[in-house]
């Protein structure tokens, strides 16, 4: 089991720069393949990209592609999303999310584990 973390959410203008970061609990944050993804209000919570569990593979949808980043310290047990050139459609509640699957997945259903969100807001 894992339990996860996020922070660094806030509210940046148009352009402007974010990191987040999920702190992972457990030995075994290697294991998991990590998601990130975001809930727009009204909106379904959908998936913005994945990390490898060593950290060698990313994968983006192409909404983010080239403005978001994912990397991982699994020496610290953290994952983080870099987001750069924020829209105001990128504002959402953002979430990490942990899965034992073999290979990415973009559908909730197969994170097991998930952070309690952290709100970022882009202002016009």
């Amino acid at each position: 089991q894992v339990q996860l973390v996020e922070s660094g959410g806030g509210l940046v203008q148009t352009g402007g720069s974010l990191r987040l970061s999920c702190a992972a609990s457990g030995r075994t944050f290697s294991s998991y393949i990590m998601g990130w993804f975001r809930q727009a209000p009204g909106k379904e919570r959908r998936f913005i990209g994945a990390i490898s569990k060593s950290g060698s593979d990313t994968y983006y949808t192409d909404s983010v592609k080239g403005r978001f980043t994912i990397s991982r310290d699994n020496a610290k047990n953290t994952v983080y999303l870099q987001m750069d050139s924020l829209k105001p459609d990128d504002t959402a509640v953002y979430y990490c999310a942990a899965t034992v699957a073999s290979l990415y997945t973009t559908s909730t259903a197969s994170y097991a584990y998930w952070g309690q969100g952290t709100q970022v807001t882009v202002s016009s």
